[in-house]
C-alpha cells in the first residue's frame, strides 16, 4: 500500500513537472469562474537559461484583445470610494460658492429701477460665470431662475451662445421640472432656423412626450409656435408607425388623416390601433389641456369604428372635458361628446361643469359647447339646476359680453346666423361619422323614421334631423350611441330652459332696468331686440305679455326725452340704438304703435335728420298697414318738401 501511494505521488509531480502536457487539451479557464495561473517557464534572452519574468499590469487581456482592468482589492476599493467621495465634496462645494454668487448678481439684475447698462454688465457676468455649465444649471431649483432671467435680458448673440450649448440636451431638459420654464422661454426667442431644428429634434418622440407632464409641455409650446407644416411634421407621426419612419411621405397638401389613409394605400386598422395605443396612456394620466392633443382626437374620430369611439367619449365625459373645451377642436370633442354620449355621459359632463359655468360661458369656444347643451340634451330639469341657476347669477354681465350673449341668443332665436359665425354653425352640426345616426338610417331604414323640424330664419332655413330608433326591443348601450340629439321637441325645450325656469322673466326684468345701456351697447342692442320681438316662434308670449309692453314703454320713454336733458347720446341719434329701433318698428308693430303715441307723434320734422330720420322712415316701410297708416298723415308733407326721401320700392308700398 505504501508503495502504491509512492508511485501515485510520483506521476502527480511528474505531470507538475513536464510543460505542455497538456497544450492539445481544450483551456478550462474559460469554464471556471475563478482561473487557475499556472506558471511557466519563458525562454529568457539568448544565452540565458533565468526565465524570463514579465512586469506586472492592472490590464489583463482577453480573448478579444481588449484590455481589461484587473479586479482591485479591497483596500484599493475603499482608497478609490474615498478619492471619489473627496471629489464630489469639491465639486459640490465649487457649485454651492457658484450659486451664491449666482444669486447674489441675480438679486442685482432683476430689479425694475437699475440701468439698462448695469443689467448687462450683471447679466454678462452672470453668462460668463455659467459657461460651460449651462445644461447642469437649467435643472437646478435656483441656478435655473438665474439662467432665465439671464436669457430674457441678454443680447441676441448672448441668448445664441446659450441656445447652442443646450441644443444637444433638449431632449433632457424638456422632462425636468425647472428647466421647462428655460426651454419655453429659449424657443420664444429662438429664429427660425432654431425652431425648426428643435422640432426636428423631437422626431420619433413625440408621442412619447405628450404622455409625459412636463415634456407635453414643450411640445405644445413648439406646437403653438410653429407653421403649418412643422405643425403637420408634429402631428405626422402620431398616426402611423410608418409616418414616423418616414416622415417625407406627406406632403402639405394632405392635411386631414383621412387624405393621408387614401393617398398612401395605409390600412385603416393599423393606423387606428396605432393612435389608440398613443391616445389611451394620455387619457388615462389626464393630460388633456393641449391643442395638439385636441387636433388628434379630432382625427381619431373621423376614422375610429363605434366602439373606440364610444370608449374614448366615455372617459372624456365629465369633469376632464371642462379642461378641453378653450380650445377649437376641444370645444368640437365637447360638442361631439354632447352629441353622441349617452343619457349618463350627459349627465356626468353637465355635472362635471357645475362649478365652471360663469368661465366657461364668457370663453368663445367654451360658450359653444354650452349652446349644443342648451339645444340637445332633454333633461331639462338638469340643465335648470346646473346651468340655468349659474346664468342667473351673472345676467348682466352675458348680456354685455361678446360671448355669453350667444347663449341667450340660443334660446331666443336658435342658430341664426346673424349671431353665429358660419365656423361656428359648422361646429354645432358636426358628428362622429361612425356615430352618426343618419349613416345608421340609410342601412337600417325599415327599422327607423326620421322626423324633420323645420325652423325659419328671415336670412335662411335650417333643417334638423332627429332619427328615433322605434321597436319594442330595449335599446343597447351602442344604440345610445347613434342619437345626435334629443327626442325632446325643441320649441318644448326652449320653453322649459327659458321660460318656465324663469329665465326670461329675469331677462326682462334686467332689460326694462338697463334699455338705454342696451340700446347703445354693441352686444346688448341685439338680446334686447329679441326679448323686445318675444323671441323666434313667439317663445315669449303670451305668458310674458305684460312685461314685454312694459318694456316697449320703457324703450319709448327714453325717445320721448329731449335731446339736451342728458349727458349721453340721444337713443334716436346713437348709432347702435337708432338701428336697433328701427328694427323694432318693422318687426314688431305692436311696440311701432307705442313708439309713435308716447315719442314721435307731432315731432317727426324735429327727428328728420341724422341717424334718427331712419327711425322715422321705418314707419313708411312697415309691412304692417295700421302702422303706415298710422304715420302716413304726418309724414307725407315731409316727404313732399323732400326733407325725408324713401327708397322706390319701400315709398310704393307705403302709398
Amino acid at each position: 500500500m505504501a508503495a502504491k501511494s509512492h508511485q501515485h505521488s510520483d506521476k502527480t509531480k511528474k505531470r507538475k513537472q513536464v510543460p505542455g502536457a497538456n497544450a492539445e487539451a481544450p483551456d478550462r479557464s474559460t469554464y471556471s469562474k475563478k482561473p487557475k495561473l499556472v506558471s511557466q517557464r519563458l525562454s529568457g534572452p539568448k544565452g540565458s537559461n533565468k526565465p524570463f519574468k514579465p512586469l506586472k499590469s492592472k490590464f489583463m487581456k482577453t480573448e478579444t484583445g481588449e484590455e481589461k482592468k484587473a479586479p482591485m482589492s479591497k483596500r484599493e476599493r475603499r482608497l478609490h470610494a474615498k478619492e471619489l467621495a473627496e471629489a464630489r465634496k469639491k465639486k459640490r462645494k465649487r457649485y454651492y460658492a457658484l450659486e451664491n454668487e449666482l444669486a447674489s448678481l441675480w438679486e442685482k439684475m432683476r430689479c425694475h429701477d437699475i440701468a439698462k447698462e448695469d443689467r448687462s454688465k450683471f447679466v454678462t457676468e452672470a453668462l460668463q460665470q455659467m459657461k460651460g455649465k449651462i445644461p447642469e444649471i437649467a435643472g437646478s431649483h435656483i441656478s435655473s431662475r438665474v439662467l432665465q432671467t439671464s436669457v430674457k435680458y441678454c443680447s441676441q448673440s448672448e441668448r445664441d451662445a446659450v441656445f447652442e450649448e443646450l441644443q444637444p440636451h433638449f431632449l433632457n431638459l424638456v422632462c425636468n421640472t425647472y428647466a421647462v420654464h428655460l426651454v419655453k422661454k429659449m424657443l420664444d426667442n429662438a429664429s427660425k432656423k432654431q425652431l425648426s431644428g428643435f422640432i426636428s429634434s423631437l422626431h420619433g418622440r413625440v408621442a412619447s412626450l405628450l404622455r409625459h407632464m412636463v415634456g407635453s409641455v414643450v411640445v405644445q409650446h413648439a406646437y403653438e409656435l410653429a407653421n403649418a407644416a412643422q405643425k403637420q411634421e408634429l402631428l405626422i407621426e402620431l398616426y402611423s408607425t410608418e409616418l414616423q419612419l418616414f416622415k417625407d411621405l406627406v406632403s402639405m397638401k394632405e392635411r386631414r388623416l383621412v387624405d393621408v389613409i387614401s393617398k398612401l394605400g395605409l390600412q385603416k386598422s393599423s393606423v387606428l390601433r396605432h393612435m389608440t395605443s398613443v391616445i389611451q396612456p394620455i387619457l388615462e394620466k389626464g393630460i388633456v389641456d393641449h391643442s395638439i392633443i385636441h387636433r388628434m382626437l379630432i382625427e381619431y374620430f373621423s376614422i375610429a369604428d363605434q366602439s373606440s369611439a364610444a370608449d374614448v367619449i366615455q372617459q372624456l365625459s365629465g369633469a376632464l372635458l371642462v379642461r378641453m373645451i378653450h380650445t377649437k377642436d376641444g370645444s368640437r370633442i365637447g360638442m361631439l361628446c354632447v352629441k353622441h354620449g349617452s343619457a349618463k355621459e350627459r349627465k356626468k359632463i353637465i355635472k362635471g361643469m357645475k362649478d365652471h359655468i360663469s368661465k366657461v360661458a364668457h370663453d368663445q369656444c367654451g360658450s359653444l359647447v354650452l349652446v349644443c347643451i342648451l339645444s340637445i340634451v332633454d333633461d331639462t330639469k338638469l340643465i335648470t339646476k346646473v346651468v340655468i341657476r349659474e346664468l342667473q347669477k351673472i345676467l348682466k354681465e352675458l348680456v354685455f359680453d361678446k360671448n355669453g350673449r350667444r347663449l341667450l341668443l340660443q334660446l331666443l332665436h336658435p342658430d341664426c346666423s346673424r349671431y353665429f359665425s358660419p365656423d361656428d354653425l359648422n361646429s354645432l352640426n358636426l358628428s362622429i361619422p361612425s356615430l352618426s345616426a343618419k349613416s345608421e338610417s340609410g342601412a337600417n331604414s325599415e327599422a327607423k323614421s326620421s322626423m324633420v323640424v323645420e325652423s325659419s330664419d328671415e336670412e335662411a332655413k335650417h333643417e334638423t334631423e332627429v332619427t328615433v330608433a322605434e321597436g319594442n326591443t330595449s335599446a343597447s348601450g351602442d344604440d345610445l350611441h347613434l342619437v345626435e340629439g334629443g327626442k325632446k321637441d325643441p320649441f318644448l325645450r326652449r320653453q322649459e330652459l327659458l321660460v318656465n325656469s324663469g329665465l326670461a322673466e329675469g331677462l326682462i326684468d334686467l332689460c326694462i332696468e338697463s334699455a338705454g345701456e342696451l340700446l347703445r351697447s354693441n352686444f346688448g342692442k341685439e338680446v334686447l331686440y329679441e326679448v323686445a320681438t318675444g323671441g323666434s316662434g313667439g317663445i315669449l308670449r303670451p305668458t310674458l305679455d305684460d312685461k314685454l309692453n312694459a318694456l316697449h314703454e320703457a324703450i319709448a320713454s327714453l325717445a320721448a326725452t329731449a335731446s339736451g336733458e342728458s349727458e349721453e347720446e340721444h337713443v334716436l341719434n346713437n348709432f347702435h340704438s337708432s338701428r336697433t329701433i328701427r328694427k323694432l318698428i318693422l318687426d314688431c308693430p305692436t311696440f311701432a304703435r307705442t313708439l309713435w303715441k308716447k315719442a314721435l307723434k307731432g315731432k317727426s320734422e324735429l327727428w328728420a335728420q341724422g341717424h334718427s330720420c331712419k327711425v322715422i322712415c321705418a314707419f313708411l316701410e312697415s309691412s304692417d298697414s295700421k302702422v303706415r297708416e298710422l304715420a302716413k298723415k304726418e309724414l307725407q308733407p315731409l316727404i313732399d318738401g323732400g326733407i325725408i326721401k324713401i327708397p322706390g320700392t319701400k315709398q310704393a308700398v307705403s302709398k
